[in-house]
């Protein structure tokens, strides 16, 4: 077979490393090669940076651990922000009611990583835990890339050259995604990524083996990608909104059976479906139930939110300890920080426009996942203009596909071998390589936007 070369050029930084013929190679020296520039920028930052939390969690878990936590001095200049958190809640199990606005699914998937260095016999602390997260980031972010590859493959094709271009590109804008450091910290964005890429691919997939007639294979990868998607939804609450392609096959099946009639082939879809979207709420209700427990057993000192309709310890922390609501960030001082995150919301919310105006064949065509995958990036834009620290959308984004095929394709066109005349891409590749760039030089210097 004749090797595949580009139709269209790639912006010059990757020029050298975007190699079709080879598109597995090519992306994993381009993913370390830029994670290495990155752990560079982060651990050169000099001193403790401008908040001494990361010295202080050493220190506090245990004096002796402080030798070990200097000989592993690079690690640690990945523990700020939100990581602190992190690490310390994996160390020590959630002691306080506020750190339950961390993920639960992140926090113990380090604590089991961190048992089993306990376990060896080797050191365990801090960072020790640091480094667990940071490795535990690099593999998630590197899979998570080959996913949205597969992913690509799955909803654009992979016939032709540029078909093969549009898929290699996708994959390598998520390599230099504005979430920079983050996907490369003791955070839960790349772990997301991983979950919600595999689950998205496995989704597609699905729809595939229903189109060729395999429906066992069609319903096991449904109910995979729904564990996946329950995953992601632990380490992180917007995991939740990948819930919206069961809710959409639902209602389409349900139409289908009010105005055909049923059929034995449909409802045990439906019932597929249904199961799939029960467990990625499992998701959300898990951690809730083990708060829950903590929490709101004894009748003598019940927290507020325990008398809920609907207990949430999540929602409770986030609005009374966070300060995250609807609106509560629309205030003067956080103007900076709209601005901040302005380029990627408008840009969230303009392909996800794209998203749903493109054509599909029918609901079980490959092509109509990208109206099943634009309504769960669109609601993440909106969630995070109206309700969340808005500066977060810059790395909690890097897990959603939709983005990155719409810069692609506004430089590369499906229908000719031919480029458009467009610098979108190219403006988009060197913005987010400059911003992850100063950003990396802030996150470890400990200086914000977080």
């Amino acid at each position: 077979m004749a090797s595949v070369q580009p139709t269209t050029r790639p912006p010059p930084l990757f020029a050298k490393l975007l190699r079709l013929d080879n598109p597995i190679r090519s992306l994993t020296l381009a993913f370390w090669s830029w994670k290495v520039l990155l752990y560079i920028v982060v651990v050169a930052c000099p001193g403790s940076g401008y908040d001494t939390s990361t010295s202080l969690i050493s220190y506090l878990a245990d004096p002796s651990t402080v030798a070990h936590s200097e000989s592993l001095s690079g690690p640690l200049k990945f523990a700020r922000w939100d990581s602190i958190y992190f690490v310390d809640i994996a160390e020590k199990g959630y002691l306080f009611e506020q750190e339950w606005a961390f993920g639960w699914g992140y926090t113990k998937l380090l604590s089991i990583f961190v048992a089993g260095i306990r376990l060896s016999g080797g050191d365990a602390g801090p960072a020790s835990t640091a480094m667990v997260g940071v490795v535990l980031s690099h593999v998630a972010h590197y899979l998570s890339v080959l996913a949205l590859y597969r992913l690509s493959a799955n909803i654009f094709g992979h016939a032709t050259a540029t078909q093969h271009l549009i898929c290699f590109l996708s994959a390598a804008l998520h390599i230099i995604s504005p979430a920079g450091a983050f996907l490369s910290a003791p955070y839960g964005e790349s772990i997301v990524s991983v979950f919600n890429m595999t689950g998205f691919y496995l989704y597609s997939s699905s729809l595939i083996a229903e189109r060729n007639g395999a429906t066992r294979l069609r319903d096991i990868r449904v109910l995979t990608s729904a564990v996946l998607f329950a995953a992601a939804t632990m380490v992180r609450s917007n995991g939740i909104l990948s819930g919206f392609l069961f809710a959409y096959d639902a209602a389409v099946l349900a139409w289908k059976i009010l105005t055909k009639g049923p059929t034995l082939h449909t409802i045990v879809r439906l019932a597929v479906i249904i199961v799939g979207g029960c467990i990625v709420g499992s998701g959300m209700v898990i951690p809730q139930f083990l708060a829950y427990r903590m929490y709101c057993v004894s009748e003598s000192d019940l927290r507020p939110w325990c008398e809920w309709t609907l207990p949430s310890i999540y929602g409770w922390v986030q609005n009374h300890y966070w300060d995250v609501g609807f609106l509560k960030y629309w205030t003067v001082p956080n103007i900076p920080l709209f601005l901040l995150a302005g380029p990627m919301l408008a840009l969230l919310c303009r392909s996800s426009l794209w998203a749903l105006q493109s054509p599909s064949s029918s609901s079980t065509s490959p092509g109509s996942m990208l109206v099943r995958l634009a309504v769960p990036q669109g609601l993440l834009a909106v969630m995070a203009f109206t309700s969340y620290h808005v500066q977060i959308i810059n790395r909690i984004s890097s897990g959603y596909p939709v983005w990155y095929w719409y810069l692609v394709t506004s430089a590369v066109d499906l229908s000719s071998s031919s480029p458009k005349q467009s610098r979108t891409l190219v403006i988009a590749v060197y913005s987010m390589v400059g911003y992850a760039l100063i950003q990396g030089v802030l996150f470890g210097s400990f200086l914000p936007p977080a």
